[in-house]
Parts: C-alpha cells; structure tokens; sequence
C-alpha cells in the first residue's frame, strides 16, 4: 500500500475508533459517514468554489457526543 493510501486508512480507524469509543453504534457510523459522502458529492457538484467559501466559514469541531 503506498503512503497517500496509507493517511486516509489511518485518519478513517482513528475516526471510526473515537466514534466507537463515544458511544456511537455501527449504524449512527454508516448514517455519518452517508453525511460525509454526500457532502463531498455535493460539493464535487458545485465545483472548487464551495470549498473555498467553506474553508472560510468553517467553525471549530465540537467534541463528539453520542446520538441517543
């Protein structure tokens, strides 16, 4: 596996592992990560744009808290 595929595999276990470890199900995970996909869907539709206007308006992550 070369390194640029070894990054996203490492930042998705981290992910999914802190996800687990806050209390989140399997299914609350599929559920985010359809959000993640559809938003990067929608922005590939609207071009390099949205990413800039997101990039500036972006507000710091909140702590993860379990969906009950």
């Amino acid at each position: 596996m070369s390194t640029d595929q070894k990054g996203p595999r490492i930042l998705a276990r981290t992910f999914f592992t802190q996800l687990r470890s806050s209390g989140y199900t399997p299914h609350q995970i599929i559920g985010i990560a359809t959000e993640l996909l559809d938003l990067v869907t929608e922005e590939l539709k609207q071009g390099d744009k949205s990413a800039d206007v997101a990039q500036v308006t972006a507000e710091p992550a909140a702590s993860f808290q379990p969906r009950v």
